[in-house]
């Protein structure tokens, strides 16, 4: 059985995880956006797409962002409209749809990553701040 503190200390570890991921997923987003015009879940899907080195089913990368199957489908369509992936359907299973990084979704991750790297640390050490708390 759990006691009243043990039970206060584990609730207050999560609310300082949920605040360390507000605040490191505000700060790449800000900066994300700012200096290579990507939200944090377009920088995700392209670092999916470019660890993978081939297509992946849309179903797959939706579990591997964390993002549900309609909000990945329209994510995809801003970025190959952008030129950045391209889609294309499987020939075994028609209900299936593949999705792959083009050459530039590579220069564009390419591009975006030491930035990612470097927010991360900067969080990390607690040196980065929110917009909301940048003044």
């Amino acid at each position: 059985m759990t006691s009243a503190t043990e039970e206060e200390r584990l609730a207050a570890e999560w609310h300082q995880l949920l605040a360390r991921y507000h605040h490191t997923m505000c700060a790449l987003d800000r900066v994300l956006l700012a200096e290579h015009h990507l939200t944090v879940s377009d920088f995700e899907v392209l670092q999916q797409l470019h660890a993978a080195d081939c297509q992946v089913r849309m179903h797959d990368l939706a579990d591997q962002v964390h993002l549900t199957q309609s909000a990945l489908s329209r994510l995809i369509t801003r970025l190959e409209k952008a030129g950045l992936v391209e889609r294309a359907m499987c020939e075994e299973d028609r209900r299936s749809v593949w999705t792959a990084i083009t050459p530039a979704g590579e220069r564009c991750y390419l591009a975006a990553r030491p930035t990612h790297r470097a927010i991360l640390a900067q969080c990390a050490a607690g040196e980065a701040a929110c917009p909301d708390e940048a003044s």
